[in-house]
């Protein structure tokens, strides 16, 4: 009987590479080093705001979802301008409603989670165990697996039910001051914090001292002010803490002054031309700090299009984002990797703040690396594990297996790497290219990794070096698949295009001339034997006539007397 072909699994369509947004804003810290006298003013300036901030949220959910125009928001903040100031007020209103909306979006990303996950186990369930439906989709492995996944996308769907009962009713459940937090009150042991540092870290997270910038004002912001000139720094306090001011028109002048450092020319530039500057006093219980954050709006820039970019002729540098690792190879305009691959290791284990600075320094060593080999930008993949995570073990394995690829997962950061790199990098005059993840692994490892190796000698070459290059290959606009004939780097002609890469293209005059053969006659200034000595692929008949015929010695009549004979 003849063996039963499976189908083929047919390749989903790929998107379109396009180029990473440039940051929308900066956003930069500065140090508070505070007397007892400002802490004790600024923490009651803090609790006053934010007892007042909590309250119109709760106002504000109340309302629902409801338009822009029906929010109230003017009626809410003319009753907040009674017990603190008309921009007071305007600052908690404006953070009402950014936490509203955003607590709506959380809610309409949980709800098509849930209904991914119940889709998938509701198509794997109407499967028989063990075997596969008429539509390939394969059933559980047996009946004890079957029962756990229906008592699961019961539990699905009753969370699905509370979470269309909040959309339906614009009533998102936001807990003030962060619900991790607030949990971690109940398991104080597992969090490692007694009682007081929790209620130290509670009372900090629901402090509430932000201003929002005012273009046309001094400075560009009239509840915060920092003079450039000096580095004072100045608050206008609420109306029941107005006796607390130790400046004119109710405000209070901190004793430490604010440099902010870094990006300090930008940062000057707009409170100089008092173009409008948020900032954001927050307090670190861990470390005893205060901190003043300034952020404003960048203008709005359009990079260049990747085929812009392929239109300039820059390079490219191509980079696999791994749990343990970033994997990345230099690329010339046509596709072809240059030097050595490079691997730049990244630990991501520790507090958050660790975490963050080492994903930073990682960044920063391939930017560097990116300007070292003149690379005009960078490739990566526009990866979100959304729907992988959504549906869990049901995609991404089962089992011991299934759980360590899945923990794997779970430590790629690459929202947060996506986010710190675009921004570093628009810095650095560097542009981001985003593609789609498909096969780019398993492809550039079949095609990719031999050539690597036989071009590097320093490095070993593994199968995300090769994803790199299927990646920066994608970018620009090639396929990931090498085309037969396709020659590898020569010492002296890295930057020319391999044979059969692309379609040729006119050589301008005075350039240098294209890769010769063996074969190909050499003008002059060359000493060698003969050519019949060097190996030549296709020997024109001359060659074949005199240069590869052997040659005897000729011995006149003794030859012939001998032939005779």
């Amino acid at each position: 009987m003849a063996r039963r072909r499976g189908r083929k699994r047919e390749l989903r369509a790929l998107e379109a590479p396009f180029t990473v947004a440039v940051p929308s804003g900066a956003r930069i810290r500065d140090r508070l080093r505070l007397e007892p006298a400002d802490e004790k003013v600024l923490r009651l300036v803090g609790e006053n705001l934010g007892r007042h901030q909590r309250a119109d949220l709760a106002e504000r959910v109340r309302i629902g979802q409801v338009t822009a125009k029906d929010t109230r928001r003017a009626e809410r903040k003319k009753k907040l301008t009674a017990v603190s100031s008309s921009r007071w007020a305007g600052a908690m209103t404006r953070a009402s409603e950014d936490q509203f909306q955003l607590s709506m979006r959380c809610l309409y990303d949980e709800r098509a989670g849930l209904r991914r996950a119940i889709r998938t186990i509701s198509r794997r369930l109407a499967a028989p165990c063990g075997k596969r439906s008429g539509n390939g989709v394969r059933g559980y492995a047996d009946q004890t697996e079957r029962v756990h996944k229906q008592r699961r996308m019961q539990a699905l769907e009753t969370r699905l039910a509370v979470v269309e009962q909040k959309i339906a009713a614009g009533r998102p459940s936001i807990t003030a001051g962060g619900r991790r937090l607030a949990r971690a009150l109940h398991h104080l042991a597992d969090a490692q914090l007694t009682e007081a540092q929790w209620r130290q870290r509670w009372e900090a997270a629901r402090l509430f001292l932000t201003a929002d910038g005012e273009s046309g004002v001094p400075h560009g912001n009239y509840t915060i002010t920092v003079d450039p000139v000096d580095g004072t720094v100045s608050l206008v306090l609420p109306e029941p803490l107005r006796h607390l001011a130790n400046a004119p028109r109710g405000r209070y002048k901190l004793s430490c002054t604010a440099q902010f450092t870094h990006r300090r020319g930008e940062w000057l530039d707009r409170v100089t031309a008092h173009r409008a500057v948020r900032y954001d006093i927050t307090y670190d219980p861990s470390r005893g700090r205060w901190y003043l954050d300034a952020s404003w709006a960048a203008d709005k820039t359009v990079p260049p299009t990747p085929d812009e970019l392929k239109t300039h002729g820059g390079r490219l540098l191509g980079v696999d984002l791994n749990a343990d690792h970033l994997a990345a190879c230099v690329l010339d305009t046509h596709g072809n990797p240059i030097g050595e691959p490079l691997t730049i290791p990244l630990e991501l284990i520790g507090p958050t703040a660790t975490r963050d600075g080492r994903l930073r320094a990682a960044i920063s060593h391939l930017i560097a690396l990116a300007r070292q080999h003149g690379c005009a930008g960078m490739a990566i993949e526009d990866l979100g594990f959304a729907e992988a995570r959504a549906t869990g073990r049901e995609t991404m394995g089962r089992g011991r297996r299934g759980k360590a690829f899945r923990r794997t997962v779970a430590g790629i950061p690459t929202a947060h790497f996506r986010e710190r790199l675009r921004g570093m990098a628009y810095h650095q005059g560097l542009v981001v290219i985003a593609v789609d993840p498909a096969y780019t692994s398993r492809w550039g490892g079949k095609h990719w990794t031999k050539p690597l190796q036989q071009q590097s000698t320093k490095t070993t070459v593994t199968r995300h070096h090769a994803a790199g290059v299927a990646i920066g290959r994608r970018a620009l606009g090639h396929g990931i698949r090498r085309r037969p004939g396709v020659t590898t780097h020569h010492r002296r002609m890295v930057e020319r295009r391999a044979t059969g890469q692309a379609a040729s293209q006119p050589r301008a005059c005075g350039t240098a001339s294209p890769p010769r053969t063996a074969g190909t006659p050499y003008p002059g200034g060359k000493t060698r034997l003969c050519r019949g000595d060097q190996l030549a692929l296709f020997p024109d008949p001359q060659d074949r006539s005199e240069d590869h015929r052997i040659k005897r010695p000729d011995y006149g009549e003794l030859a012939s007397l001998d032939q005779q004979s």
